[in-house]
């Protein structure tokens, strides 16, 4: 096996499906699955999950009457509301899982402690990391990658729509090139919408690779953390 310990970013606009809002029970259970394959193979896995399927702090601030930091926290508690919904898919599928939350809230989940998510995952429980980094301006994606570096995590994946990074817009361009690798800079300096700016220097920083998957192929999780790139792009 390839990796040991992996972080798996998800935006919260899969969970909602077709649909385009809410949550979308099938969705959810496809997921667990997904993640219950790592599971079994003796992986430990951290989780982040967005919230653009419920709402998304800057969309929310638009047109001015909600402030942009209201707006952010906003999105901070829809990554709760799919955390907790994510928990339950897991333990549905019979795995042991931990919701620590950036923002406290002892009532739903766990504060977040470092030291505290390592030991869970030690003990192969799931661990759900909600409420981004606790402060506005700062995306799930940077949360995913804060965590990711926190935790030791060999890898961050982000699960997307998409097989990977391409020159253009693949649903858009019958051209568009798939990158195999790309290297951190590039993705800086070409402006390719990997990650935010933030999140990509972290992991560059950190030389923390991020592989970017579609997360609707079947296996595509497993195969990746065995070491099987050929479907996603490698951002090193």
């Amino acid at each position: 096996m390839d990796k040991k310990r992996v972080l798996v970013k998800f935006s919260g606009e899969a969970l909602a499906g077709e649909d385009g809002h809410g949550i979308n029970t099938k969705i959810l259970k496809y997921i667990a699955m997904e993640i219950k394959s790592l599971v079994d193979a003796g992986i430990e896995v951290g989780l982040v999950i967005g919230g653009g399927n419920i709402v998304r702090g800057v969309t929310a601030a638009e047109d001015g009457i909600i402030r942009r930091t209201s707006g952010d926290y906003m999105g901070m508690l829809a990554t709760v509301i799919n955390a907790v919904a994510m928990q339950e898919a897991c333990e549905h599928a019979g795995m042991k899982v931990r919701v620590q939350t950036a923002i406290k809230m002892e009532q739903i989940a766990e504060p977040y402690i470092q030291r505290r998510a390592v030991r869970h995952l030690e003990k192969g429980r799931v661990v759900i990391f909600a409420a981004g980094t606790g402060n506005p301006f700062f995306t799930t994606d940077t949360a995913a990658t804060l965590r990711a570096v926190e935790i030791g995590a060999e890898v961050i994946i982000k699960a997307t729509k998409v097989d990977g990074v391409y020159d253009k817009d693949p649903n858009k361009y019958a051209d568009a090139v798939k990158f195999d690798t790309i290297s951190y800079d590039q993705a800086l300096d070409d402006h390719i919408k990997v990650m935010d700016d933030t999140s990509i220097a972290l992991a560059k920083d950190n030389k923390l690779p991020i592989i970017v998957c579609d997360m609707f192929k079947a296996g595509n999780l497993l195969e990746i953390v065995k070491g099987d790139y050929t479907n996603c792009t490698v951002v090193k």
